[in-house]
């Protein structure tokens, strides 16, 4: 069929209209979309604005409190700083205090020495002058003497330097009294003052150890363990520590026996690291004591540093760190030996500060002055001989060789601290329930004060009492006066200082008494 023009351009006419309306319908619904899309993202924005709106309300508050803590933190450091700072002036002005008494204190001490200087001269003034008249006594004497007797001259001067002999026996005795008297009157009094400032200022805490160790079990089923077959377990664990294993019927226990402690030590805790473990056999046995081993060396320095640390003490040779921190595991009469060298530290170094000396030097030379009984089991000599070697060994001070050396009166005393040191191992040794000895010690001991004693010529009768702290001697009234019984306190006195080892002193007391009896018939 063919289409006419007309036709051709009404079609052509409604395709143009309708891709206008087409388009005029995209059109529209485009834009409604766009405005769809923009109101859509209007609200994003906005949700957007509020939750950025919140999250920074809530940051600022974070924000605050953070500011607040960290300004309370800071006032409380403030308050801490404010009250170590006023707690340091208090000690300041403590100190100041103290320096000013003891300033006081050796200002009158100086006047004291001055005016005991001065009476000393006078003395010795009037000692001469009595020597002299003495000598115009003894000549005008031998002339009556010869004169009135008839004797020869030699006669006569051995009858008058046997009576002047007796005479001046009682006369120095008198003298030496009263010059020991008032020698004690100043030295001791001084003595005495710092000794107990010492004591005073020092507190350690002291445990006593024997030579077994108990070790807990679980059950007793686990003695069976530690037994093993045939003993192989238990004779493993002997050969590997040196210390005896003791099985007894004693309940959910075992006993450790050694008189090493260190070794004793080194055994508990392998035994016990072995129970905890459950596997016990001698493999395992010896590879548990030889880790044991090795932390214990540790474990010995840590000990070596605490006490330097404790003490004050700045540095030492590694060595002698090491033998310092055995001390931890050796006693003596049941003190623990580092403890016991740890309070002489104290006690010298207080005492040498409150006379002037080097104090550092003191704390040094205490706390090493027992340093030969970390090995004088294994080494030939006494602690005293080995402590010297190994410091000088390693380059300590001469000084403190000697304190070491020194202080059982082994050698010859080069400084004061060396006295010191030896004053303080006595302090700390002879305090009460510091030490203790075994019976058969302790009644030698007394045997000999009272052997002593009764050695000196005129002595009667001697009682050691107080634990051998003080010796009462009786003496024959016949035979000594009372100057005369002066000079014998010092002289057994001293022969107990030579001839004996004790802790702390003596007290030597004589006593001389006078009866007369009669009877009414």
């Amino acid at each position: 069929m063919e289409f006419t023009i007309m036709e051709l351009i009404l079609f052509a006419v409604d395709a143009i209209i309708a891709f206008f309306i087409g388009w005029l319908v995209a059109t529209k619904v485009g834009k409604g979309r766009l405005s769809n899309a923009r109101t859509q993202a209007d609200k994003i924005i906005l949700d957007a604005e509020k939750e950025a709106e919140s999250i920074k309300k809530e940051k600022m508050l974070e924000a605050k409190d953070e500011w607040f803590r960290m300004k309370q933190n800071l006032e409380n450091e403030a308050k801490s700083r404010r009250n170590e700072l006023l707690k340091l002036e208090n000690k300041l002005n403590s100190r100041d205090l103290n320096l000013d008494r003891r300033h006081d204190l050796l200002t009158k001490k100086e006047k004291e020495l001055d005016d005991l200087e001065k009476k000393l001269k006078n003395r010795e003034e009037r000692a001469g002058k009595l020597e002299t008249e003495f000598q115009h006594l003894l000549e005008e004497q031998n002339r009556r003497l010869e004169k009135v007797s008839g004797l020869t001259a030699d006669e006569a001067k051995d009858i008058l330097i046997q009576n002047m002999t007796e005479k001046a026996k009682q006369e120095a005795a008198q003298i030496m009294k009263e010059i020991k008297d008032r020698a004690r009157q100043t030295a001791n009094r001084e003595a005495k003052e710092y000794i107990i400032q010492a004591m005073q200022r020092t507190a350690a805490d002291h445990s006593t150890e024997t030579t077994v160790s108990v070790v807990n079990l679980p059950g007793d089923e686990m003695k069976g363990r530690i037994i093993g077959r045939e003993g192989r377990n238990i004779r493993s664990f002997e050969a590997s520590t040196g210390v005896e294993v003791i099985v007894d019927d004693t309940p959910e226990a075992v006993v450790l026996s050694g008189f090493d402690p260190l070794r004793r030590e080194v055994a508990r805790i392998s035994l016990e690291r072995l129970i905890s473990d459950g596997r016990i056999h001698p493999a395992r046995i010896e590879e548990v004591v030889a880790k044991v081993q090795e932390e214990m060396e540790e474990k010995i320095i840590e000990e070596g540093e605490k006490a330097l640390l404790e003490t004050g003490i700045s540095s030492i040779h590694p060595e002698l760190l090491r033998l310092l921190g055995k001390l931890k595991y050796r006693t003596s009469y049941g003190q623990n030996v580092l403890q016991h060298a740890i309070e002489v530290s104290y006690l010298t170094g207080l005492m040498a500060s409150n006379l002037g000396l080097d104090g550092n030097l003191a704390k040094r030379a205490g706390l090493l002055h027992d340093l030969g009984k970390a090995i004088d089991r294994y080494t030939e000599g006494t602690h005293t001989q080995i402590g010297a070697e190994m410091a000088k060994k390693y380059g300590e001070h001469p000084i403190v060789v000697n304190a070491i050396e020194s202080h059982h009166d082994d050698v010859e005393k080069i400084s004061p601290i060396s006295v010191l040191v030896q004053a303080a191992d006595a302090i700390s040794g002879s305090r009460p329930g510091a030490r203790r000895e075994t019976l058969e010690n302790y009644i030698k001991r007394l045997e000999s004060l009272e052997s002593i004693a009764t050695s000196f010529a005129g002595v009667g009768k001697a009682y050691a009492i107080q634990a051998g702290r003080e010796i009462r001697v009786m003496v024959e009234h016949e035979k000594l006066d009372d100057a005369l019984s002066e000079t014998l306190a010092s002289e057994i006195a001293e022969k107990i200082q030579n001839t004996m080892e004790y802790p702390g002193q003596i007290k030597v007391t004589v006593i001389r008494e006078f009866r007369a009896v009669d009877y009414a018939k």
